[in-house]
């Protein structure tokens, strides 16, 4: 009954490509210093 939707092109495509790419970056940094921050926490309460 219906079409598909257009494909998209080459650009949007490559553009959210980067996005993603960028996306998963950003999210394994922020659990790698989600990990990090108790240990922090502690070190930093035993030098006061």
């Amino acid at each position: 009954m219906f079409g598909a939707p257009p494909q998209p092109s080459k650009a949007e495509l490559e553009r959210a490509e980067a996005q993603t790419a960028s996306d998963i970056k950003w999210t394994f940094a922020g659990a790698v210093v989600l990990y990090f921050s108790p240990f922090v926490v502690d070190y930093a309460r035993k030098l006061v």
